[in-house]
């Protein structure tokens, strides 16, 4: 693994409008409740987690020259992240992702305008070269063109690459390039969508991840929500069960996960020790209203390790 300072993280950013019913959400109905809005993206919110891990991150997105951009921007050097590589449009608005979220915090619809993303060419990313050869990893989120993760993934083959899935059908367009990734974070649906193998059992856990493996990843993740976190690696596998918690806000939990085991990777913890942290790291972020928790920190997260009994 290369000895660099720093992590790249390619994918979106958004403002998130949020809205939290006070009480059992009724579909087709005006609910009472409360409407938040923060700053999101899962690679601006992968990259965010970062810095509150105090790893040196850069951030290669696209944002619009308008109110909300100037927001995501002002926000970024504020808390350190290097957005200076980033892509700033005239033409098209920053992305904005809209949630409903059940009385449990759960989401139960979404809609997500993110045209500014397709602005990320390949031409665009050829001229980033030397930000993604040098770090010493680099995390893709499905919200980029697929011929721009096809370059990046054929062009630079010294990197190690993290995926974040970020839905069943963003995932299809890495499909047929899994392998090309050290490190995967799917959820069981993903998984089954990305292997054609049921994650309905221990036994067919092990089957997906190991396909996952014979195509050329290093570690698979797959998270189970409530029920937890299976991994492989090719010497351990896992099951890790999720304690007991109150969800506040699902949104933000995923993109913790993963900010979390690059965090490990770049810091060389083992398979079993990235997973429990990562999984606290989630937890962490389930447990705040925002998409995320800025009290996310290495020291944080091992506190709430011991808290919760996953050392």
């Amino acid at each position: 693994m290369k000895n660099n300072g720093y992590i790249s993280v390619i994918g979106g950013s958004n403002m998130d409008i949020i809205g939290f019913p006070y009480k059992e959400l009724i579909l087709k109905d005006s609910n009472p409740g409360q409407v938040k809005i923060a700053l999101g993206g899962v690679g601006r919110n992968i990259a965010e987690n970062l810095v509150h891990l105090g790893v040196p991150t850069k951030l290669i997105s696209a944002i619009g020259e308008d109110i909300y951009g100037k927001r995501i921007l002002e926000h970024a050097i504020s808390i350190g992240l290097d957005m200076s590589s980033s892509l700033i449009s005239s033409q098209i608005p920053t992305s904005v992702y809209l949630a409903i979220l059940d009385e449990k915090g759960d989401m139960m619809a979404a809609i997500n305008h993110m045209k500014v993303l397709d602005e990320i060419s390949v031409e665009f990313i050829q001229n980033k070269k030397q930000v993604i050869e040098n770090s010493k990893i680099c995390i893709i989120d499905t919200n980029i063109p697929t011929d721009v993760i096809d370059y990046i993934l054929d062009n630079f083959k010294s990197t190690d690459f993290f995926l974040d899935t970020v839905s069943g059908v963003k995932a299809q367009k890495v499909k047929n390039r899994i392998g090309a990734f050290h490190t995967i974070k799917p959820n069981r649906l993903e998984a089954e969508l990305l292997s054609g193998i049921k994650t309905d059992s221990f036994a067919n856990m092990i089957k997906a991840t190991e396909y996952f493996l014979t195509q050329g990843v290093k570690r698979v993740f797959i998270t189970l929500g409530a029920d937890g976190v299976f991994f492989n690696d090719g010497s351990i596998h896992k099951l890790i069960p999720n304690p007991k918690i109150k969800v506040v806000n699902a949104t933000g939990a995923g993109d913790a996960f993963l900010a979390a085991l690059a965090f490990c990777h770049f810091n060389n913890y083992g398979i079993d020790e990235s997973a429990r942290f990562s999984m606290t790291a989630a937890i962490l972020a389930l447990s705040y209203e925002e998409t995320i928790n800025p009290g996310i920190s290495e020291k944080n997260v091992k506190n709430k390790m011991k808290e919760i009994g996953l050392c």
